[in-house]
């Protein structure tokens, strides 16, 4: 008993203060890719190498356009590495949830060069941005307690790891009145990872009608936006959207835990819509 409270005082507050303040990521983190799309030159390569197909080249005559959509891009930094152009790199960048999957996609026109490479930008449309820091009264919405059930739609369970760490002491979401419960009955929210399977199809449509409204829905990682690396096949039906209803898509494989407690503030922050 004193060996463990000694070792308690010794720890002293391990619990981050995110969102009050910004994570301290070790310098080897790597979260999305950032596309300097006005000076990146060519993104055949990047498009090539890119695993989920998160990267999509197509040439009409003398232009081109390249589409960037983060609800497919699995952080593997595939494209920065194959690029070796300082346009395309990783960050630390986290706060990408957003409530509408097209703000995800990013896109851009070129005319191409006589050698194939990208010449000048005629359009772009950037991502929506959904990050920064969020709104002051979102602690005022989370002054009564949410219920979260989260479940799996057939998950590698990488996603869950990063959920079960909103439980420990370095992150502990019940200081924001949230907690996880066994029942959709009981629950305001709930947290969906990995591709629907077709077995788990039925399963999580009886989940969603089973949640009293107002209900939300978080769909978690590349697989639950998507379909990730696992796409539409004869096992699974694709992204959590192709079921149910999402309010809030969550990008990564799998998303770090601040990137899960950003999406499930920015999903709270709807009840007031």
């Amino acid at each position: 008993m004193f060996k463990i409270l000694d070792k308690t005082f010794r720890a002293g507050t391990v619990t981050t203060a995110y969102p009050k303040t910004a994570p301290k990521l070790p310098d080897s983190s790597r979260d999305a890719p950032a596309f300097d799309l006005a000076r990146w030159r060519d993104a055949r390569p990047a498009a090539q190498a890119c695993p989920t197909g998160a990267i999509a080249v197509k040439d009409a005559g003398s232009s081109r356009s390249v589409t960037v959509d983060y609800g497919r891009c699995v952080f593997c930094g595939e494209c920065a590495a194959v690029s070796g152009d300082p346009a395309v790199r990783m960050t630390q960048k986290f706060e990408l949830s957003a409530t509408d999957r097209g703000s995800l996609v990013t896109s851009a026109e070129y005319r191409l060069n006589p050698n194939g490479t990208h010449g000048t930008l005629v359009r772009c449309d950037y991502m929506e941005e959904v990050g920064g820091k969020l709104r002051n009264e979102i602690h005022r919405v989370l002054g009564r307690s949410l219920a979260i059930r989260e479940v799996d739609a057939g998950s590698c369970n990488g996603c869950e790891i990063e959920i079960v760490a909103l439980n420990n002491p370095a992150y502990d979401i019940e200081r924001f009145r949230i907690h996880f419960v066994a029942s959709p009955r009981h629950a305001d929210l709930l947290l969906v990872t990995r591709p629907v399977t077709r077995n788990m199809e039925l399963a999580l449509r009886k989940t969603y009608a089973s949640t009293p409204a107002p209900r939300l829905v978080v769909a978690v990682g590349a697989c639950g936006i998507s379909g990730g690396m696992f796409g539409t096949n004869y096992a699974t039906l694709g992204g959590v959207d192709q079921v149910i209803p999402v309010d809030v898509y969550v990008p990564g494989c799998p998303p770090r835990t601040e990137a899960l407690l950003y999406g499930i503030l920015l999903a709270v922050g709807r009840l007031e819509e």
